[in-house]
């Protein structure tokens, strides 16, 4: 019987230190999206917000004055320290930045590295980059790594991180045509997006519902083609507000003024842009897509996209080319006329490449690189081999089979189809993004090195500004996580979900709705209602 007891007692002493042990691993906190080689130790370093300070490196090419670090260094602070208030200091920790390039002037670009390390030890971290924007990467998974105990007190692991995106495309549509979203909600998602180390901000501006952006050239396309002409608009100052936003947390802004299609707003602040439908031989009153027929056409695209050219500063611009129907083309003499006059016979598909091969040597004249929907490349379009081809079709799982075929015309291209979140399904969706497989098609390794990355796409027939945040995180992260992290250590949706679990409650501390993963609850729940 005394024995018995013994070794009871010692299975509960077993347990008892397993269990403490296991508390004590708990603090160490992961990062999401993971990064490439990610090392952390039980041993903690407590740090006090009155004597914490970023400070740059005696190596650094960039120093004290460098606009996106110095912006990052104030916003991060109480990111990291949310509960901040002054107390007696008996230690100090210093995080020391130190970058190669100094670009902190410029904008973000399709080849801006990202990479990052960053070691933190007692008393002091180190985060060296290639780039500011690899800095501001690096400063979010710091952000990450430093929590609280019971008593409020903030630690951090010592950890050792090599970072570095596994794509350099990774990006998010919002669409600005169907529902107006209004300056503030585009903001937070920018916000949100640089949590989850997301870098391009696709920018579906407009569409056949609505045209919001407030052309300088062409007044008219928002002043009749908006929902309203002073209050669902986009000034320029609004437009210039997300652009610097964007810069300042690392991500491009990417416009697109998608056409022929998708444009019966356009009409109504641009006459004889669309084409007149006719009923045998009237006109019915109806208009279809951007009428391709006339040399004026042609003429406002060149002076609109030249406006595009210099408000946004990104290398590149998506001219859509998606969805054409080709019924009042079909009906339309003048059209079917040009059409004889061209030699594409009754293939209106001829007529689709003709209209999108001018408007892409319309981009390249302006030294912009085009970005077009896949259905470009479907209709074999001549167009330049530096085009980069959307892929929107495919689901459920035929995406692969659109990649495969894509690659192997030799043209780079963008993933989309698996991530079109603005559907939604009663349980935890999350992890069909998460499983997705961007590379898992047949094809050679040249194949696969032209898929520059992927994008999560929230149109928005549904969503506005009342639903926009909790139907976008943290959903959306589970894209980031496969876009950016090594796909061979992220596999299991079950080991990613108490990281996400957790990643969700650290965006509602940060103002995001995130909608709940599943049952259960935050140490710190959403303030904002």
């Amino acid at each position: 019987m005394e024995v018995k007891v013994r070794l009871f007692h010692r299975c509960e002493l077993v347990l008892f230190f397993s269990f403490l042990l296991l508390l004590h691993f708990r603090t160490v906190r992961g990062v999401w999206p993971l990064p490439q080689s990610f090392t952390s130790s039980p041993e903690r370093v407590s740090l006090q917000p009155g004597a914490f300070y970023f400070t740059y490196g005696l190596q650094s090419e960039v120093t004290a004055g460098c606009s996106v670090l110095d912006e990052a260094f104030i916003r991060y602070f109480p990111l990291i320290f949310p509960d901040y208030f002054q107390k007696p200091q008996d230690s100090s920790f210093t995080l020391e930045v130190s970058v190669d390039q100094d670009d902190c002037e410029g904008y973000p670009a399709q080849d801006s590295s990202e990479r990052y390390n960053l070691t933190i030890a007692a008393g002091h971290g180190i985060l060296s980059a290639e780039s500011v924007w690899g800095a501001l990467r690096g400063l979010e998974s710091f952000s990450q790594l430093v929590y609280q105990d019971d008593s409020g007190t903030y630690y951090v692991n010592k950890t050792d991180i090599e970072d570095f995106p596994q794509f350099p495309f990774r990006g998010i549509l919002l669409d600005t045509s169907r529902h107006y979203l209004p300056l503030q909600a585009i903001l937070k998602t920018l916000d949100g997006m640089a949590y989850s180390k997301f870098n391009v901000f696709h920018w579906h501006i407009v569409d056949d519902p609505s045209f919001p952006y407030q052309s300088r050239t062409f007044p008219n396309l928002s002043s009749k083609g908006a929902y309203h002409p002073s209050t669902h608009i986009y000034t320029q100052t609004d437009v210039r507000k997300v652009i610097a936003h964007a810069r300042l947390r690392g991500i491009r802004v990417l416009p697109e003024f998608d056409s022929p299609g998708h444009t019966r707003s356009w009409g109504k602040g641009q006459p004889d842009l669309l084409t007149p439908c006719y009923r045998g031989t009237s006109p019915s009153g109806k208009f279809g897509p951007v009428n391709p027929s006339l040399a004026s056409t042609y003429q406002f695209m060149s002076m609109l996209f030249k406006e595009v050219s210099l408000v946004f500063p990104d290398s590149y611009v998506h001219l859509g080319g998606d969805e054409v129907d080709f019924t009042c083309w079909r009906s339309n003499p003048d059209v079917v006329a040009f059409m004889n006059k061209m030699g594409f016979g009754s293939d209106f598909t001829k007529l689709e490449a003709f209209y999108m091969e001018s408007i892409v040597n319309i981009s390249t004249a302006l030294n912009r690189t085009a970005i077009v929907w896949q259905d470009v490349f479907d209709y074999h379009e001549k167009i330049p081999k530096d085009t980069v081809l959307h892929i929107w079709k495919g689901v459920p799982a035929a995406y692969h089979t659109e990649l495969a075929r894509i690659t192997k015309a030799g043209m780079r291209v963008i993933l989309a189809a698996p991530w079109y979140i603005n559907h939604i399904n009663y349980g935890q969706d999350w992890r069909i993004y998460y499983s997705v497989q961007p590379l898992n098609f047949t094809g050679s390794e040249e194949q696969k090195k032209l898929v520059i990355g992927g994008e999560v796409c929230m149109w928005g027939e549904y969503v506005d500004a009342t639903n926009l945040s909790p139907r976008m995180w943290p959903r959306a992260s589970a894209a980031a996580e496969r876009l950016w992290s090594d796909e061979k250590q992220t596999t299991r949706v079950d080991k990613a979900f108490p990281r996400l679990e957790e990643f969700r409650c650290r965006l509602l501390r940060r103002g995001i709705q995130a909608e709940p993963l599943f049952v259960g609850h935050c140490r710190h729940e959403y303030q904002g209602m």
